[in-house]
């Protein structure tokens, strides 16, 4: 355990940095996700369309939660939008 809890100490910092980047750049990311989406959708002719579907929002929800968190008072000093 003293590994893990070792890991976790170390990347705790990087927490803040990835919310902030997150709230920053969310519709750039949201626009990727989608073009990644669709062209994975194309190659596979629409044959895992529902799960591509599913796995899209399934990320987009991280993406909005990891912003969110960032501007709720993660202590970084950034206001919500």
């Amino acid at each position: 355990m003293g590994l893990l809890n070792d890991l976790k100490a170390r990347l705790g910092p990087l927490k803040g940095k990835v919310g902030d980047l997150a709230q920053q750049h969310e519709a750039k990311i949201e626009r990727g996700l989608e073009k990644a989406a669709q062209v994975v959708d194309e190659k596979t002719k629409g044959k895992y369309s529902s799960q591509i579907r599913t796995g899209t929002s399934k990320a987009k929800d991280a993406l909005g939660h990891l912003a969110e968190k960032d501007g709720k008072g993660g202590g970084t000093g950034s206001r919500p939008s």
